[in-house]
């Protein structure tokens, strides 16, 4: 039932109306074929809404309590609709990381966790879930006020699914085991699979309570312990998940959860030799430094979620105006911060301009604004470090000779936000077709035929996702196979069912998330051999 509510709350979310906006006023990139978005949403960007919900937790949560850092130090964490101060948060060290780890080493070691049994650990998951669904809106709230993102995804989309994620690892709880292996000679032989030991674990701005449950989950079903960092951008909805974990139960030092830097916190977690496994969403860049630090140290096992280019490919029997829609869902969901975007969106030559035509007037009709606002569709960028990269990629397009078809620049005169941007005529060489702009920036490129479209598609260091939007079932099979990816989404796109493994080729990652196959990460095999003599049987 919960996968069903998820699911159908996503596809409304896709597939509602948007408000309209009246088009008027000089646009200085009207010669370019971009056209000017209603200074009427701009307007309601100055009344800004007093979110719902009061900041209880800035510091760091370490061996069951909130404590400051070590150094005393805080840095601010910013409302993406202003620039404004919303709090200021306890900036965790590496000191800060060492306590972290003395408590989930202590937990793991000397702790009842490990211990309980399986289905007590089931319990308190359990009871997790059920506080998350108590706690909704104050959780949704956190996270839209430090994200940007609209509140009606926060609230009907991801604490949910934060809910149905942690539920689904409560159930993996009690039935993970080992097996017994039948040998050559008079042995017993059988495998253990235990816990792997502390994990640290890091997650990133652009969805962070979902990544929190993918990571944590799988993690404490398995009956480890976690330092878990979060991004500076965005730290305030993980600590307070921390309290309610404490809440249902969950053992003091089992999960510890440091704000602060990624050169500073995030490479002690993974340079810290007394961890025993790191796992990281972010970046490729940044992912090759902690796969660095975690091999010049102890060795810990790693897994990494990372970048992404994921083609779009709309097929020549497309519906064109659903292909539209899913498109330009798969582009502009979350601001376009998603590592998953279908941001390469490749459309046959006999559909190629009424495509174009199509998803143009969509992006100048997309709603933005307020991200607490009901009906608004796309809230502020995170920050304005990413507000600005994204800006100079559109600058990019169109000083490669791209043609802007929509957006182009800023929305509004404060905050991070951006006009829903359109370009088509794009050719594979460009940047914004080869870079991953994490941005509501939407690219269009043209081919002919299959085998074109997966040797363009699959010419990309990245193999996170792709999307096929045809009604042909000998198109698919064939495309499914082809493409060099993690995910392929045939008729939809962005479906994170918990059951679901997530993961990428190439330079997108290491190992999968969620599903059965995230638990391989926090597991140790031990294979137990005993002699037997006189044996009933072999």
């Amino acid at each position: 039932m919960a996968s069903r509510r998820v699911s159908s709350l996503l596809s409304r979310s896709l597939f509602s109306s948007s408000s309209l906006f009246s088009l008027r006023g000089k646009d200085p990139l009207m010669s370019r074929g971009a056209r000017r978005y209603s200074n009427l949403a701009s307007a309601s960007l100055e009344d800004t809404i007093t979110p719902p919900v009061k900041v209880e937790h800035t510091q760091l949560l370490i061996n069951g309590k909130f404590v400051d850092s070590a150094s005393g130090k805080t840095f601010p964490t910013l409302d993406p609709r202003t620039g404004e101060v919303i709090a200021q948060v306890a900036e965790g060290d590496v000191e800060d990381v060492n306590r972290a780890v003395v408590a989930a080493r202590k937990a793991f070691d000397q702790g009842p966790w490990p211990r309980m049994t399986a289905y007590e650990r089931s319990k308190i998951l359990f009871r997790f879930a059920d506080l998350i669904e108590k706690h909704n809106d104050e959780i949704a709230a956190l996270e839209t006020w430090d994200n940007g993102k609209p509140y009606e995804q926060s609230a009907n989309i991801e604490v949910p699914m934060l809910a149905r994620v942690f539920r689904y690892y409560a159930g993996w709880a009690d039935k993970i085991h080992g097996m017994t292996v039948p040998g050559d000679g008079s042995h017993h032989v059988q495998t253990l699979h235990e816990p792997i030991g502390v994990a640290g674990q890091i997650i990133p701005w652009n969805f962070p309570l979902l990544m929190l449950s993918w990571k944590l989950g799988p993690a404490l079903a398995c009956g480890n312990t976690v330092v878990l960092k979060t991004a500076e951008q965005t730290p305030l909805s993980a600590l307070l998940v921390g309290r309610l974990l404490h809440e249902a139960g969950l053992p003091e030092g089992v999960v510890n959860i440091v704000s602060g830097f990624g050169p500073t916190a995030g490479a002690a977690i993974a340079s810290h030799m007394d961890i025993d496994k790191v796992a990281f969403t972010g970046s490729t860049d940044v992912g090759k430094i902690i796969l660095e630090l975690a091999s010049k140290s102890n060795l810990k096992a790693v897994t990494l979620e990372l970048g992404g280019k994921s083609p779009f490919i709309v097929c020549e029997d497309a519906d064109v105006d659903q292909a539209v829609e899913m498109a330009h869902f798969a582009l502009f969901f979350n601001q376009g911060q998603c590592c998953c975007a279908g941001s390469r969106t490749f459309v046959h030559e006999r559909v190629y301009d009424e495509f174009v035509e199509k998803a143009k007037a969509r992006a100048i009709n997309r709603a933005v604004g307020d991200p607490f606002k009901s009906g608004i569709e796309q809230g502020p960028q995170v920050d304005s470090e990413q507000f600005e990269k994204i800006l100079k990629y559109i600058r990019h397009g169109v000083d490669s000779g791209a043609t802007l078809q929509a957006g182009g620049d800023r929305h509004g005169s404060k905050g991070y936000y951006i006009q829903p941007t359109v370009f088509s005529d794009v050719k594979d060489d460009m940047l914004i077709a080869k870079d991953e702009i994490f941005g509501p920036v939407q690219t269009i490129l043209k081919f002919k035929n299959l085998d074109e479209v997966i040797a363009r598609a699959n010419n990309s260091r990245y193999g996170l996702a792709a999307g096929v939007f045809t009604q042909n079932l000998d198109t698919a099979n064939r495309l499914m196979r082809a493409l060099r990816v993690g995910s392929v989404w045939i008729n939809c796109f962005d479906v994170f069912d918990a059951t679901i493994p997530f993961g990428g080729y190439k330079m997108s990652g290491i190992g999968r998330e969620k599903g059965i196959y995230s638990l391989n990460n926090y597991l140790q095999v031990k294979a137990v051999v005993t002699s037997i003599k006189n044996p009933a049987w072999l």
